[in-house]
């Protein structure tokens, strides 16, 4: 672990503490451009801690502080997600795999942070999960199912969806699972697959039911 002081952040707001930790990935050329950016005050963004391609963890904010990472969004109907979350980047450009000794760092990192804040499998999200159709990070190319296998993320269901699905369906099983931000059918489906099915395309159908809880 590094440290490496960002001036980007302030007092968690209305006596706050994370219950959610917020992956993205950099969609810079180099962790290093990365961490350039996250501690210049002229961009006025930051993040609890940045993981290069090769496991290098910095941390940039303190965790008891609130970073500049999430921005405008909501997570089950809760805002200033910055205030009660951990924000972690990923160095990726958002088009390659995230190699191992990057996923690995972030499995101790995330362990860590878990324990000490006590927060759930549940509470671990996606910059896009927060903000659809605004954010799109981790992306596709993020595995999620690997963190789900060792319980540091919810896992995802495999019941059978409805025969005839429907657009409120959907709707109503993704409210429930967390997707309150505001967005149009289509930028929901998009961001529910994001995080479910990265690679679907086409119409809503059986399938993207089956990651959701039932009702």
């Amino acid at each position: 672990m590094i440290y490496h002081h960002s001036p980007n952040f302030g007092p968690r707001r209305n006596d706050l503490r994370p219950d959610l930790i917020v992956l993205h990935y950099t969609a810079m050329q180099s962790a290093k451009a990365a961490l350039a950016r996250l501690c210049d005050p002229q961009f006025e963004v930051s993040a609890h801690y940045l993981i290069s391609e090769t496991g290098t963890v910095w941390q940039m904010v303190k965790e008891e502080m609130r970073a500049w990472h999430a921005g405008a969004g909501e997570w089950h109907s809760q805002k200033d997600i910055n205030s009660r979350s951990i924000g972690i980047e990923l160095a990726n450009t958002g088009t390659h795999p995230f190699p191992e000794p990057q996923m690995a760092a972030l499995e101790v990192l995330m362990q860590g942070i878990m324990s000490r804040w006590d927060i759930r499998p549940e509470g671990v999200i996606g910059h896009s999960d927060m903000a659809p159709g605004r954010k799109c990070d981790p992306g596709p190319r993020f595995d999620w199912l690997r963190l789900e296998h060792i319980g540091l993320a919810a896992p995802r269901y495999t019941g059978d969806g409805p025969q005839q699905p429907s657009m409120d369906q959907f709707r109503t099983l993704a409210l429930a699972a967390g997707y309150t931000s505001e967005a149009d059918d289509r930028t929901l489906l998009e961001a529910v697959r994001l995080r479910y099915r990265p690679h679907a395309q086409g119409p809503l159908c059986t399938d993207d039911f089956r990651p959701l809880r039932k009702a």
